[in-house]
């Protein structure tokens, strides 16, 4: 209301600025709109806040989403999406939600993630156990665990087991 007083006024827009501490740019927007609108166009229209199904909507929305999202035009795989859920309302309701929005909104109404499990249908869960039991410690060699180790080839830790007097042991520089 400060900045519709200096408007009529006729101060410039950087005095404005200066004087309110704001920047140049939101001067302009609001000389703008009173010149549109006067002071009215000024005043506040209250918070922006998300828009929200109510409770008769979501029971909506939540039975859409159990007759699952081949019901809904998605055949390729079985899953809801953040975004697939979006345009479902989108559809439903003409409201817009972003993918955090609907996330927050599930999330409040008691749905949570689910991810499916990635197995194959054939797999035999006792051939795995058995296989990482029998097959698996021969292939995979057992460390040394006793003996300290080093990373380096050409520097190895004294007292590590190696040989000094073979080619390419700590001290050989191949050289004959």
């Amino acid at each position: 209301m400060q900045a519709a007083q200096c408007f009529a006024e006729g101060r410039p827009n950087a005095q404005i600025a200066a004087d309110l501490r704001v920047g140049l740019r939101q001067v302009e927007k609001w000389r703008q709109a009173w010149r549109r609108g006067g002071a009215d166009a000024l005043r506040s229209k209250g918070p922006h806040g998300r828009p929200r199904l109510d409770d008769e909507q979501f029971a909506r929305l939540e039975a859409e989403l159990n007759r699952g999202p081949a019901a809904h035009g998605y055949s390729d795989d079985q899953r809801w999406t953040l975004a697939r859920v979006a345009a479902l309302i989108k559809e439903l309701f003409g409201v817009d939600y972003t993918r955090p929005g609907v996330s927050l909104l599930l999330r409040r109404n008691g749905w949570s993630v689910q991810v499916p499990g990635r197995r194959a249908v054939q797999r035999d869960d006792q051939a795995v156990i058995a296989w990482k039991q029998e097959v698996w410690p021969q292939v995979e060699a057992p460390r040394a665990t006793w003996a300290p180790g080093s990373v380096s080839r050409t520097r190895p830790v004294k007292g590590s087991g190696r040989p000094t007097d073979v080619p390419g042991a700590a001290g050989d520089t191949g050289r004959r």
